[in-house]
């Protein structure tokens, strides 16, 4: 009947089947990649030429005592044996005291401080850190586990990278009956994605100097704590390492974060708390608003005044497509210092019949590039005829439908760190064309979760953040024209293919963030413009560019995409899990 809601159940049991797929991929990786008991033991015998002790902090009050066991057996349980547990009890029932003090008298190495009262979560977490002797930090929640090879990992990392200052792992969730689920596999150190939100969570093992330099937790941050401290200690420091295995097990309670965000709407307030006063530390204007899902926010850097953006479109005939892309700039966008550069590449008369009727438009350039196709050498030709700080190259097959879209851009890009923006971009049908280059996909690079529905989240909603990409696509892309220059433009070796994802590595390498945005959406009619590479011609071309690019970038190549958790598998553009 009308406005009932009907239940597909073909859609319900699909679901359940991907869901449990999942747990079976997930379950033969866990078989393939962790440690055994017989490489355990052997973990248990080695020694490392530097064996810092791990001061491992917990704030307990009033935990399950099943948890609470589970949570101690697993250090004690740790193959790596210099290490100390370090409880503040905030006042919680006889039975959970009476099981720490049993703890406590069974092994040294675990101590504990009984409060008077419940200090709420920070002020628990600085009583333990006062027990805390440790060269470094671990953070552990009371009904949380570590697997036992977790601490011998961190030592390992600390040996290959004496300098480290803060060292984070990937995670998953752990059922109340113990059944793991949901891999959270991470991106290496990732700074704009961090300021969406707090991607690194547990395990966080943190150099104890900076921890009290930075005067340990902060009152008033219950719920994100975490988040407030990690915020404050990147500030001090990039020795940052990210190790790429599950080193952390986060209890799904129903007191839990992890399973009932609703719970906590105050530490989501909190954690935009943590951000705003990061910016304010900075010394930079920047609106912190809530992100599209519970604890993510979008940052909005305030300060870039009113700076003029020049828009360079290549075109060759299409007079429809350019028509609806020129139309789409002028009257959707809500920012108005812009101008409109249009490269024309030998299009024929008719194509000049719509030039003459745009020209008188102040806001728009027709120049010419009458040599053979090239993108690459077309863009750099362009940009000598452009007169705004930043430039958005932009194909002639696209569609601006977030009014917004210049501002979104532009709030981003005048981070002094940031050297190039790119937005969403959606095929004509709602699904994703572009979130995000990934370099490695297929060899050289591709479109992470190109066809999924315009919602999708991606991994742990990695696609409805801004975050810190490789790559983004050239269909659409924002660059400091100083940095553009910077980096010799355009590499004209690449007439066709691959140019946009040069562009993006050279400008990461000069230290620049290049972010992804799904604040700003287009929408891309791909390649109706030059059509696909079908011809043999075309082919053979787009091969011999693909060589050029891998032996241009073959470092990069070999290490990996450090944006992209190397527990994915590069042969799917979806985060298919590698086995």
């Amino acid at each position: 009947g009308k406005g009932k809601k009907t239940i597909d159940i073909d859609d319900v049991y699909c679901k359940i089947y991907a869901k449990k797929i999942f747990e079976s991929i997930y379950e033969a990786w866990i078989d393939k990649n962790e440690p055994k008991e017989n490489e355990l033991m052997i973990q248990r015998r080695t020694r490392f030429k530097y064996e810092p002790k791990i001061s491992i902090i917990v704030p307990t009050y009033n935990t399950p005592e099943k948890f609470l066991i589970e949570m101690i057996e697993s250090v004690r349980s740790q193959t790596y044996g210099n290490w100390e547990l370090c409880i503040a009890d905030g006042g919680s029932n006889e039975r959970v005291r009476n099981i720490l003090k049993q703890y406590a008298l069974e092994d040294n190495r675990i101590k504990i401080k009984l409060l008077d009262e419940n200090k709420g979560i920070a002020g628990n977490s600085n009583e333990a850190l006062s027990l805390a002797t440790g060269e470094y930090i671990a953070l552990l929640d009371h009904d949380d586990m570590l697997p036992a090879f977790a601490l011998f990992e961190i030592v390992k990392a600390i040996n290959e990278n004496p300098d480290a200052d803060f060292i984070y792992s990937d995670e998953d969730l752990i059922s109340e009956r113990g059944k793991r689920l949901e891999p959270h596999f991470k991106p290496d150190w990732s700074p704009y994605t961090l300021k969406s939100y707090n991607y690194i969570t547990h395990l966080s093992v943190i150099r104890k100097s900076l921890v009290t330099e930075v005067g340990g937790f902060r009152r008033g941050f219950d719920g994100s704590q975490d988040y407030d401290l990690i915020l404050r200690i990147t500030e001090k420091t990039n020795k940052i390492i990210h190790i790429p295995k599950i080193l952390y097990h986060w209890r799904m309670s129903e007191n839990s974060t992890s399973l009932n965000p609703g719970i906590k709407g105050y530490a989501h307030e909190a954690g935009k708390k943590a951000l705003q006063e990061y910016f304010k530390r900075a010394g930079i204007t920047c609106e912190v608003e809530d992100g599209q899902f519970m604890f993510s926010y979008r940052i909005k850097n305030k300060d870039y005044g009113f700076p003029k953006v020049s828009i360079i479109i290549p075109n060759k005939d299409n007079v429809v497509l350019l028509r609806q892309c020129i139309d789409s700039i002028l009257y959707n966008s809500t920012y108005t210092n812009f101008e409109v550069v249009i490269c024309d590449n030998n299009s024929k008369k008719e194509t000049y019949k719509y030039y003459e009727e745009i020209k008188s438009n102040d806001k728009i350039k027709i120049i010419k590039w009458e040599k053979p196709f090239n993108f690459a050498a077309i863009n750099n030709y362009a940009v000598n005829f452009t007169s705004g700080e930043y430039i958005i190259f932009l194909n002639n097959d696209t569609k601006v439908i977030t009014p917004t879209w210049i501002e979104s851009m532009l709030e981003l890009i005048t981070f002094k760190d940031v050297g190039i923006v790119g937005p969403k971009l959606l095929y004509q049908n709602n699904t994703i064309q572009h979130a995000g280059v990934v370099i490695g996909i297929a060899g050289f690079a591709g479109h992470i979760g190109r066809g999924k529905n315009r919602n999708f989240g991606g991994h742990f909603g990695n696609f409805k953040v801004i975050r810190n990409v490789s790559a983004v696509t050239g269909a659409c892309l924002m660059i400091k024209k100083e940095v553009f220059r910077l980096v010799g433009g355009f590499d004209e070796n690449l007439a066709v293919a691959l140019n946009d994802i040069d562009l993006c590595l050279k400008v990461l390498e000069k230290g620049y963030n290049i972010l992804y945005t799904p604040f700003v959406e287009l929408y891309h009619y791909e390649s109706k413009t030059r059509g696909y590479e079908d011809t043999e011609e075309k082919i053979i071309r787009f091969n011999k560019e693909i060589e050029y690019f891998r032996t241009k970038w073959k470092h990069f190549l070999q290490k990996g995409d450090p944006f992209y958790n190397k527990n994915f598998d590069l042969e799917t553009e979806d985060f298919k899990i590698k086995l």
